[in-house]
């Protein structure tokens, strides 16, 4: 059975990457056009539902960090390669869209942050998330969403340079397909941290 003391929740954060109908929703650009593996897609939102009620169940610290810009994508300038391409040239995360539009069954909460000014592939580019995990004594993070190998691996490798202690629940990510999610897990994690199924992370003692 869990302990959870007051202290020790100030210290744990669920930190959940672009959650949104982009990925999640089955008419959402990206759901449609990059994943391959729609079963582990089904089975990552099954997953994320569950940890996230766990979550909040145990009254742990939880952080949306979404994606979404203005009007002709000004942020992200004129590039001719990577994702500051890609993004203006597939439409996606456009400011007040469906697409940049939380999943139904995940969005947050009035008490939950989501964070702001995101302009990069990583959680903590151009935004306040490290701001508020320093401020609020938050030094542990379990992360879920998408896609596992990209924005969660940008997000997970930056936490660990940041100084954070961070753990992938991976059967709560998706990659486009099974070949890029298992290299991640097999040849990616070890470096900067650690990786739990879900319900590895429903037995937790999260006092630890």
């Amino acid at each position: 059975m869990n302990t959870l003391i007051a202290q020790t929740k100030n210290k744990i954060a669920l930190v959940l990457i672009e959650t949104q109908n982009e990925w999640m929703h089955p008419e959402g650009k990206l759901n449609k056009a990059l994943i391959k593996d729609q079963s582990m897609m089904k089975n990552s939102i099954s997953n994320i539902e569950k940890v996230l009620q766990f979550a909040r169940k145990n009254k742990l610290t939880i952080i949306h960090v979404g994606l979404k810009f203005t009007e002709g994508y000004p942020e992200l300038g004129n590039a001719t390669s990577g994702l500051r391409k890609a993004i203006p040239n597939a439409g996606t995360f456009q400011e007040n869209s469906f697409g940049a539009t939380f999943f139904e069954s995940v969005k947050p909460l009035k008490n939950e942050f989501i964070t702001s000014g995101r302009t990069g592939a990583s959680g903590f580019t151009g935004t306040n998330l490290d701001s508020y995990l320093r401020n609020n004594n938050i030094n542990k993070l379990y992360i879920v969403g998408y896609a596992t190998h990209v924005c969660v691996e940008s997000t997970f490798r930056d936490a660990h340079e940041k100084g954070y202690n961070s753990i992938v629940i991976s059967d709560a990510t998706s990659a486009f397909n099974n070949q890029q999610q298992d290299y991640f897990l097999s040849e990616i994690v070890h470096h900067f941290g650690e990786h739990i199924t879900s319900e590895n992370f429903f037995s937790l003692d999260l006092t630890n």
